[in-house]
């Protein structure tokens, strides 16, 4: 397959992920939002979603404080955002437009329908009349793609660097949200050495808050089906880090990504599948009381930096290179 082909689809698949995952944080920080809470709360909730996307220095110099209608506009439809929602969609879309002949039919329509449904929902302002429903509508279109891709595609070069391109950004947006959401109590409810030592913090507002985190990458359902328990933080970290059967974990994303990357193996990516296979590896076995006592911060921190690096070794190995 032709590098620039590769690229094309690896990034076609990352930006329809990544519009899916912005719109998932959006939807999780706004119905936390409603809840009762003060305005230093809710100010930190916004300015922790700006922090997963590395964008509050760009949001600070362009909009200055910290508003819920300021950082929605931002992070959905602000074309000079990389990491907003129209501008993922519209990556998406040009990115399958320029490789229409590697893609079924039914594909190509579903990324062409997206963005054109988009635009037309940003017009009739449908993210401010009703943003819960709008970012279902994001999430609902971006499993449409993957489903789409499954059921249509042959499995073939073309199929595994768009499965490449999805599970790497999933990896990497999950990795960040935990990061930026248990960073902010990690002092709180890890330093003290048990999960109840919340420092007066009620029961009712640790709930929400854990829920919000685990609704946010659909994960309620799953972890009471999994640990049958309350919602304990350490559990979070577990079933989000480690366990390879929840579909949105680091463990199950890298095992998407070693699988598919061992299909497209050539001659000059063995150290990039190596890479990737160490850090399967240290997902498969390892064990969550060992990554809190050497700090989640200090492990998540590595995992970003690695999954860069791995992204960088996919890029120099498949697909066009990056101009220096």
């Amino acid at each position: 397959m032709l590098s620039r082909t590769a690229d094309h689809l690896f990034w076609m698949a990352r930006y329809m992920e990544r519009a899916e995952n912005t719109a998932r944080m959006l939807d999780v920080n706004y119905q936390t939002s409603l809840l009762p809470q003060s305005a230093d709360a809710a100010e930190n909730g916004w300015r922790g979603l700006l922090s997963i996307s590395e964008l509050t220095a760009d949001y600070s110099e362009r909009h200055g404080d910290i508003t819920p209608k300021k950082v929605m506009d931002y992070m959905v439809s602000d074309e000079r955002n990389p990491s907003s929602i129209y501008s993922c969609l519209m990556a998406a879309r040009e990115n399958a437009r320029a490789v229409r002949g590697a893609l079924t039919t039914e594909v190509w329509e579903t990324q062409n329908q997206t963005w054109l449904e988009f635009q037309r929902m940003l017009r009739i302002r449908a993210f401010d009349k009703d943003p819960g429903d709008a970012f279902e509508w994001v999430k609902f279109r971006s499993h449409l793609s993957r489903g789409v891709t499954v059921g249509t595609m042959l499995q073939d070069e073309a199929f595994h660097f768009l499965r490449i391109g999805s599970f790497l950004e999933r990896a990497d947006n999950t990795a960040r949200m935990l990061d930026v959401k248990f960073h902010a109590v990690e002092s709180e409810f890890f330093g003290t050495g048990t999960a109840n030592g919340n420092g007066g913090k009620d029961q009712e507002y640790d709930f929400y808050h854990w829920s919000a985190i685990l609704r946010s990458v659909s994960g309620f359902e799953v972890y009471r089906k999994a640990y049958r328990n309350v919602i304990r933080p350490e559990k979070v970290a577990e079933l989000l880090i480690l366990r390879a059967d929840m579909p949105r974990s680091l463990a199950a994303c890298m095992d998407e990504v070693v699988s598919n990357l061992q299909r497209v193996a050539n001659e000059q990516s063995h150290d990039t599948l190596r890479r990737a296979g160490r850090l399967q590896a240290d997902l498969r076995f390892g064990r969550i009381d060992e990554i809190l006592a050497t700090g989640l911060h200090a492990f998540l921190s590595q995992f970003l930096e690695r999954v860069g690096t791995l992204g960088v070794g996919i890029s120099r190995d498949f697909l066009v290179p990056v101009a220096a």
